[in-house]
């Protein structure tokens, strides 16, 4: 399950670097196809998230890890919108990228 996790949210990395291209080249048609399997992924995210957060012990912090990784999609989304809208998105990229980070981090130090 492990795998299934890790496996799906580095190819969700890897298509919303892709969205967030095409969405500032202006292609509207790739754009949103690979914000739509890049919205896929969030489901398999969620759900392989969900089944490990299941097997561990819930006095641990995998709570605030699946906090953090929640708003790593949420600052996805508002990233591709807000770069759809031709909108400043300084702020959600930086917050992106700290929460990314912590999130990954917890979750190489934490036990499973």
């Amino acid at each position: 399950m492990t795998h299934l996790h890790i496996t799906s949210w580095v190819v969700a990395i890897i298509l919303f670097i892709v969205a967030v291209v095409l969405t500032k080249n202006k292609n509207e048609k790739p754009a949103k196809i690979f914000s739509m399997i890049l919205r896929l992924f969030y489901l398999f995210i969620i759900g392989s998230g969900i089944q490990l957060y299941l097997l561990v012990d819930p006095s641990s912090d995998y709570h605030i890890k699946a906090l953090l990784g929640i708003l790593v999609i949420v600052f996805m989304e508002l990233v591709l919108a807000g770069i759809k809208r031709g909108k400043s998105t300084t702020i959600y990229w930086i917050l992106w990228f700290v929460i990314l980070a912590a999130t990954i981090y917890m979750g190489f130090t934490l036990p499973l």
